[in-house]
């Protein structure tokens, strides 16, 4: 464990530019075309965010903070007009930006550091798997929010 929490220090300690390559990443992706509707600034503040106190979410944060976290992002993303398929994406960059940077980083080789980073692979997988099931959970509710309403509208003509 103590090798694990050495990971996701290096981690927190180098939030700024795992940030702004994940930015970068996600402007010049073919899959996330309408992330253009969401201000750069917001995008890199949340993901910095969750890189920087990488610690807390995966070892201190519970389910629920998890689900609130990401069912607002999902709503958010909505109202941006970013398809689902876009955020699932995007989220999946964030993972796999997180894992290319520990590979170029970490220098593992011993097998004590291989089952610390395996560690860490499960913690992370897991929280990646429930960010985006709580991030479309989100998104799903914010759609159905406006289809109601109009819906409302129509039967009331």
């Amino acid at each position: 464990m103590m090798l694990t929490h050495r990971l996701v220090r290096l981690i927190e300690t180098h939030s700024e530019t795992l940030a702004s390559s994940l930015l970068y990443k996600v402007q010049h992706s073919p899959f996330t075309k309408s992330y253009n509707n969401v201000p750069p600034e917001e995008l890199k503040e949340r993901v910095f965010g969750i890189y920087q106190h990488l610690g807390e979410w995966l070892l201190g944060k519970k389910e629920v903070d998890i689900e609130q976290r990401y069912h607002a992002i999902g709503a958010r993303r909505f109202q941006q007009q970013v398809p689902l398929n876009e955020l699932v994406w995007a989220i999946v960059l964030t993972r796999e930006n997180l894992w290319e940077f520990l590979t170029w980083e970490s220098g593992m080789d011993r097998p004590v550091e291989v089952f610390a980073e395996l560690e860490l692979l499960h913690l992370v997988g897991q929280f990646f798997d429930r960010a985006i099931f709580f991030a479309a959970a989100g998104y799903d509710e914010a759609r159905q929010n406006v289809m109601g309403a109009v819906s409302k509208v129509a039967a009331s003509r």
